[in-house]
């Protein structure tokens, strides 16, 4: 294996990080929910 060939593959190894197949919508769906919680959170304690 050359040089080269050997950095391409470590390159296209996986970390652990988000799938790149999943579900990208139940994703989007989480992450504004967090946000509107942690906004109605900001909004009871009088922080805004």
């Amino acid at each position: 294996m050359t040089a080269p060939a050997a950095t391409a593959a470590r390159a296209r190894t996986r970390t652990g990080g988000p799938q790149d197949n999943g579900p990208k919508v139940f994703e989007h769906i989480a992450g504004w929910t967090l946000v509107v919680v942690i906004a109605m959170l900001v909004t009871q304690l009088g922080l805004l």
